[in-house]
């Protein structure tokens, strides 16, 4: 069974304080340990459970418990990882400070041991020479492994077991690379690389359980971004720290993990990134002498350098382009070293090798040393490369000079060599130097003395070369195919050999040709021979180079004619092109849109599901904590009880009762004994009591006398020591006064003295302070008076500037009140016009009411007679006589010189046009004279030509109703009510008439209706209007 204190973190951590007070640690731990293992540690809290296991990892550092901590953290994962993860980092961090800080102070320790020796002429004692004659080792390397070891060793196993508990958990995955870093800053910091080594394929390890383990609830998911990202990040770290190490093995095995990782990854990297990953590449192939992929990792690194650093200065990038150009120029094309026999045919393995490599590269093809030279040529590198580097490419590129390139070269690779960054570049380029040298001489020579090569080819040492080394050299660049040379040792010459039916290889690299080679002038005798004899047809037949002069000007043309449906095509091809990049883009969009909406539903669902876990977990917890709770203070009560009742009552329960036994039985068993014993004490008080009270009744009496006397004797006691204190203080009373007196003597000698010097200092200090007094009251005076002068102008200034002020505010004021009074004049005078114009405007108003009310008297009227004549016509009395024919010449002489006697019609419009001339001014007439009101609300913006009678046209501003094309039609002139008009007038028709008619009158005279005889309509007739509205 557990102990008490086994749930309670201030139980355990007090317990844990004592013993540690005690000196006994491993005690502690032990106990903590417990709590932490313990089943019921599980359902506790993370607040309860921190506090110990701060404790906890601090104790295990302290005694360097590796598995104990191990074990503490597993248990404590499990038990904080679904709801606090912070936790977690909070106790991993405290341990590894703690570890960190213990081999610090261990480092601190062995340098101070070093260093403090008792005697420095006699430190090297025959034991110690012995010892380090027998190990090998110093005296600080033997301290070192005996204090700094054993803590590297334990902060080593603390890495291990924080990186193991935290793998493969997306919830920790953040501190997980935390820790990486810091682990590979441990391996840097002291220089270990064997745990370096162990490290990297521990995460490699970690790295391949990803996928095995993705199926687990919380894996890490490498389809993440930021996932991803950090892993980078981390294997970066890991690759700086093996370049740094040195360790270029574990530095090519992270670049190959970076590579993995790098094609797992849908977001492109950062160039710093790449620049970087570059830039190790180059130490590593430099390292293993590959100058070839050497020299394109360092043609990318300068490519992405250029994008990422555009503040690169012209010494920076001529420094960068001499070493491109010049890892270029150093690719060896034969080496003195040993070649595999299977080198040449390009064997399997090698393929892979080539393979594995430009993927690491990320490049398509195999580099070569032709094209990375034209690379760099393209990108116009010779421009900003050093004067040296660029002699030497010409010399080794573009010269042929065997007999001297030696010569022209040592100067130039005296200065590389004195350059630490391009120095490690000589060696390959002397071996470049010595193929040129060969290549360039079996172009010139057939055959050459062995010392006569030795010559030519002398260089300073170290990179000189003797006749076996050539020899080997040779052999090499035959194996690959480069040269074709035979050694004559018997006569120490070099033979260059040429195989007429040789096919053609492809070699590495071909220098500058002087002229063909015998094989190239056999292999290429018939091609020779079709171009000599094509030159010749031509020189012979004319008509050979016309007929291809017209056929390539047909060509021309049909490529001119089909040039433009290509283009038309090929844009037709780009527009498909770019529409399915657009759709493919838009799908994919689509895709990663649906995919980020169904991540982000999933991931809201789990993390629902976990919220509604982890409450129920909480919940679960909670409850179980109380009921243990309760389960403690029942039996916390129970053990209380019974120790009560053991105590109280003497009755001993057995463990085994009390644990059986509820609190009501034991409260119950408590009151029954407790009643019993009350019921028996007050028994025994009774009886107690009946025997005291007589017992002490005997004493009261037989005590009586005794009191007596003893009060007699204490009075005269009392009146004795009265009489004796009386006398002593009436002694010691007269012996004070006596005294007294005798000082009074003394005294009086010295009072006259005394008198005086008191009244002289009086005097002196009187004084002196009458003077300080008189000299503070003239300052305050002084002051006072000061401040009144200042308070007065002060005053001044102030009524200055307010009688200032109260002028300006008067006089705007004034201002104020005049504009008010004149812009109340104003709105007056205003609305008095306005007033005056309204009034006009009501007497025009009621005056073309009265008019339009007799207007309409007068049609009422004209309607009333046109129904009377119409009932007339309607029944004749008898039929109409028929007129004798008349021309219409006639007729319309006769009409136009009728006199107004006609019929009622003539004789109307006759009194209307002499009544409008006579007095130029009839109801139009008076509607024309008067002017439309300023201001007025009403009117219109029209434009009257002439006043004409009411309904007529007008152009001018006229009064109320504007402009009007009912009644009468348009009118030019004013006339009376169905006066001359230009088109058709009175009330019913639009005619092309000019002369004034009666209302509604045909061209014929003849009643209301008729239609005209021998004449056309200009418009419609009748009550009816075709261009104008009512």
């Amino acid at each position: 069974m557990a102990p008490f204190y086994a749930v309670k973190s201030d139980n355990v951590l007090k317990r844990v304080e004592e013993l540690q007070s005690v000196g006994q640690d491993e005690a502690a731990l032990q106990a903590l340990h417990e709590v932490v293992l313990s089943k019921r540690s599980r359902s506790n809290p993370i607040t309860v459970m921190e506090p110990i296991m701060l404790k906890y990892v601090e104790l295990c550092v302290e005694l360097k418990k590796g598995k104990m901590v191990k074990e503490g953290l597993h248990q404590y994962r499990n038990i904080a990882q679904n709801t606090s993860v912070n936790s977690i980092e909070t106790i991993i961090n405290k341990m590894l400070s703690l570890a960190e800080e213990k081999v610090a102070e261990a480092r601190a320790k062995a340098d101070k041991i070093a260093v403090d020796v008792d005697d420095l002429e006699a430190s090297e004692t025959p034991e110690s020479i012995m010892l380090s004659t027998v190990s090998g080792d110093q005296s600080k390397d033997r301290t070192d492994r005996a204090v700094v070891t054993p803590w590297l060793k334990f902060l080593w196993e603390a890495y291990r077991t924080v990186l193991d508990i935290m793998r493969n958990n997306s919830r920790l995955e953040t501190l997980y690379n935390a820790v990486t870093l810091k682990a590979f800053q441990f391996c840097l910091t002291y220089d270990r690389k064997t745990e370096f080594r162990r490290l990297c394929e521990i995460l490699r390890n970690h790295f391949l359980n990803v996928a095995k383990y993705s199926h687990q609830p919380h894996a890490v998911n490498l389809n993440d971004p930021e996932t991803l990202q950090a892993y980078l990040e981390s294997r970066f770290a890991q690759l700086n720290a093996a370049a740094e190490l040195e360790l270029w093995q574990e530095a090519f095995k992270s670049v190959e993990d970076i590579h993995t990782l790098l094609t797992t990854s849908k977001r492109p990297p950062k160039p710093v990134m790449m620049a970087n990953y570059y830039e190790k590449l180059t130490k590593i192939f430099m390292v293993s002498d590959d100058y070839l992929f050497h020299s394109a990792a360092w043609n990318r690194f300068s490519a992405i350098e250029r994008v990422v650093n555009k503040n690169l200065t012209d010494d920076q990038q001529s420094r960068m382009a001499s070493i491109v150009l010049l890892s270029a120029l150093a690719i060896p094309i034969i080496t003195t070293t040993k070649t595999r026999p299977g080198y040449v045919e390009a064997d399997e393995y090698r393929v892979q090798k080539l393979n594995r490599l430009s993927m690491l590269m990320g490049l398509n093809a195999h580099p070569t040393r032709t094209g990375l030279l034209k690379e760099a040529l393209n990108k116009n590198i010779l421009s900003r490369v050093r004067p040296e580097i660029r002699d030497l490419y010409n010399i080794l590129e573009v010269q042929f000079h065997p007999l001297s390139i030696c010569k022209k070269i040592n100067p130039i690779m005296t200065k590389i060599s004195e350059d630490a960054d391009l120095a490690k570049y000589v060696r390959p380029l002397h071996q470049v130097i010595l193929t040129r040298l060969l290549q360039q001489l079996s172009q010139v020579y057939t055959t050459v003395k062995l010392d006569f090569v030795l010559n030519l080819a002398s260089f300073p040492a170290p990179f000189n070369y003797d006749a076996a080394t050539i020899e080997k050299f040779i052999m090499n660049g035959c194996k690959r195919g480069e040269l074709n040379i035979r050694i004559d040792h018997a006569s120490q010459s070099l033979i260059f050999e040429t195989d007429l039916f040789a096919p053609p290889k492809d070699t590495v690299t071909e220098g500058i040709q002087l002229q063909s080679s015998p094989a190239d002038l056999m292999r290429t005798q018939l091609s020779r021979l079709g171009v000599s004899l094509h030159a010749v047809v031509q020189m012979i037949d004319p008509s050979v180079k016309e007929n291809a002069a017209k056929a390539k000007q047909q060509v021309v043309q049909r490529a001119l004619a089909g040039a433009e449906e290509e283009h038309k095509q090929a844009l037709a091809r780009k527009v498909v092109i770019e529409r399915r990049k657009e759709i493919i883009e838009s799908e994919i969009a689509r895709k990663e849109k649906q995919a980020a909406q169904e991540k982000a539903a999933a991931a809201a669902k789990k993390a629902e599901a976990e919220k509604k876990r982890v409450a129920e977990e909480v919940k679960r917890r909670e409850e179980e904590r109380l009921k243990r709770i309760q389960d403690e203070v029942q039996r916390d009560q129970a053990k209380r009880i019974a120790e009560e009742i053991s105590s109280k009552t003497g009755l001993q329960l057995k463990p085994e009762e009390i644990e059986q036994s509820d609190v009501k039985t034991l409260l119950d068993l408590k009151v029954s004994r407790l009643q019993t014993e009350q019921k028996e004490l007050s028994d025994r008080l009774k009886q107690i009591s009946k025997r005291i009270d007589h017992t002490e009744r005997a004493y009261r009496k037989e005590e009586i006398p005794l009191l007596e006397k003893d009060y007699e004797q204490q009075q005269k006691t009392d009146k004795a020591f009265y009489e004796a204190s009386r006398k002593a203080e009436l002694a010691a009373s007269k012996a004070k006064f006596e005294e007294n007196m005798k000082l009074k003597s003394r005294f009086s000698r010295i009072i006259v003295d005394y008198r005086t010097y008191r009244n002289k200092i009086e005097t002196a200090r009187k004084e002196a302070t009458d003077a300080k007094r008189k000299a503070a009251e003239e300052a305050i005076e002084k002051e006072k008076q000061e401040r009144i002068a200042a308070w007065r102008e002060k005053k001044a200034e102030a009524d200055r500037i307010r009688q200032q002020e109260q002028a300006e505010k008067a006089r705007r004021e004034q201002e104020e009140r005049e504009a008010a009074e004149a812009a109340e004049k104003a709105r007056l005078e205003k609305e008095a016009k306005l007033a005056k114009e309204k009034e006009a405007y009501a007497k025009e108003k009621e005056r073309l009411d009265e008019i339009a009310r007799k207007q309409r008297e007068r049609e009422e009227e004209m309607e009333r007679k046109i129904a009377a004549e119409k009932a007339a016509l309607a029944k004749p009395s008898a039929p109409p006589a028929r007129a004798a024919y008349t021309p219409p010449g006639a007729r319309a002489a006769a009409d136009s010189g009728a006199a107004p006697g006609g019929g009622w019609r003539s004789r109307e419009a006759g009194r209307a046009a002499a009544s409008s001339a006579a007095s130029g001014s009839s109801e139009g007439g008076a509607w024309r004279s008067v002017s439309r009101p300023s201001n007025d609300r009403f009117a219109r913006d029209s434009d009257r030509r002439e006043g004409g009678s009411f309904g007529g046209e007008r152009r001018e501003g006229g009064s109320f109703g504007g402009e009007r094309r009912g009644f009468g039609g348009e009118r030019r002139e004013g006339s009376g009510f169905g006066g001359e008009r230009r088109e058709g007038s009175g009330f019913g028709g639009d005619r092309d008439r000019r002369d004034g008619g009666s209302f509604g009158a045909r061209r014929e005279g003849g009643s209301f209706g008729d239609r005209p005889r021998g004449g056309n309509r200009g418009a419609g007739a009748g009550s009816g209007n075709t261009d104008r509205k009512w």
